[in-house]
């Protein structure tokens, strides 16, 4: 007879016999987590060092059993099936009874084999492109609909939720004034310095200020304002989204009739392009705050520096600033978004689709950005 170790703790034993039509496993106790655990390695290894076809599982001396117990006789079971051998319960209590049917048909997992599934490289060209394909199409949907919706805006504006615009509005904008401001000024500082630096050996510092005034506001103050706004709201948008769907929140408000889309993209795509062009001009004041700090430093006057900068900066350069601004903030706002509602299963889930907002959301700003530098050349803007 096999007894335990935890007999102060449990009244669960477990003896394991031969007889001729087989092997008896007999359980007595309660066989709940403290009593199954004591008891658990005993079965587990009589069952495993005897040879046998057929298994009974004795339970008549058992006095209490919770899901603790249900696993050990499921345990049982899977040595019998390992060994194509039969397994009987007997002298289950019937409170008992139920408790095991309901997992007791089931069929028991197979383990997964550790080994790498291995693909040609046709199939691994095929899953590849296939998923890219995917992706371009979610992209484009994702894209259209935001259209769409954006159009019913202005349509139908009495359609959309302004609370939950003014809320995005102050997490996009308000809360990012302060960064955004700090690496506009530093911008503006280090670029003026360095200018001012380099062209003092030819007597050509008072172009620092044209200088600073054309690629602030036609150029970085746009770009730089979208990036960190990409890697601080952007990501933020795919964190948000991507735990609503892992919590099938999402398919929630789909189940009550709700779009995903109108309810939770639009406020933000709306909030986003709001804030992002008014950011862009904070980012390009502070630059020129920090210009002006560096040409004082060098003994002119402020005047000088802000006549030079406003008499050669243009409307066209201020606007064609801003039209950046815009599209970047939608590209912003939708790679975090579309990032977000593609967020898969799984413990890294969002995570990979924060890096994946980030990462995204600087590329297509870059590549818009390229195509914005062609159009202006060729149309003379």
């Amino acid at each position: 007879m096999a007894t335990n170790d935890n007999r102060s703790r449990t009244d669960a034993r477990v003896t394991v016999s031969s007889r001729a039509d087989g092997l008896v496993v007999a359980l007595s106790g309660r066989l709940d987590a403290a009593g199954a655990a004591s008891v658990w390695d005993e079965t587990v290894k009589g069952a495993s060092s005897a040879s046998f076809a057929r298994l009974t599982a004795d339970c008549g001396g058992v006095t209490y059993m919770d899901g603790a117990g249900v696993a050990l006789l499921l345990k049982l079971k899977e040595l019998c099936a390992e060994r194509d051998a039969a397994i009987a319960l007997d002298n289950l209590r019937e409170e008992d009874r139920r408790m095991v049917s309901l997992t007791w048909d089931n069929v028991l997992p197979k383990p997964q084999s550790a080994e790498l599934e291995r693909r040609s490289l046709a199939e691994s060209l095929e899953a590849c492109s296939g998923e890219i394909w995917r992706g371009i199409r979610e992209m484009v949907a994702f894209v259209g609909e935001s259209v769409s919706l954006l159009a019913q805006v202005v349509l139908r504006p009495n359609k959309v939720r302004w609370k939950d615009v003014v809320l995005a509005c102050v997490n996009v904008g308000v809360e990012s004034t302060f960064i955004i401001a700090l690496i506009g000024f530093l911008m503006g500082l280090i670029m003026s310095f360095q200018s001012a630096i380099s062209l003092q050996r030819f007597g050509g510092e008072i172009f620092v200020p044209n200088m600073l005034g054309l690629v602030m506001f036609r150029e970085m103050g746009p770009l730089v304002t979208s990036i960190l706004l990409a890697a601080r709201s952007g990501s933020a948008f795919a964190a948000e989204i991507g735990t609503m769907k892992i919590n099938e929140e999402l398919d929630a408000l789909t189940t009550m009739g709700l779009s995903p889309m109108r309810f939770l993209v639009v406020p933000k795509l709306l909030a986003t392009m709001l804030m992002v062009p008014l950011m862009t001009m904070f980012f390009n004041l502070a630059s020129l705050v920090g210009g002006a700090l560096v040409m004082l430093s060098m003994g002119y006057p402020l005047v000088t520096f802000t006549s030079r900068v406003f008499s050669y900066v243009g409307m066209s350069d201020f606007w064609g600033g801003m039209s950046k601004g815009l599209v970047f903030s939608f590209l912003v706002a939708g790679v975090g978004c579309l990032r977000g509602m593609q967020t898969r299963s799984g413990a890294s889930a969002v995570g990979l689709s924060t890096t994946s907002a980030v990462v995204s959301g600087i590329i297509l700003i870059a590549f818009a950005d390229g195509i914005f530098a062609v159009a202006f050349y060729y149309l003379d803007f």
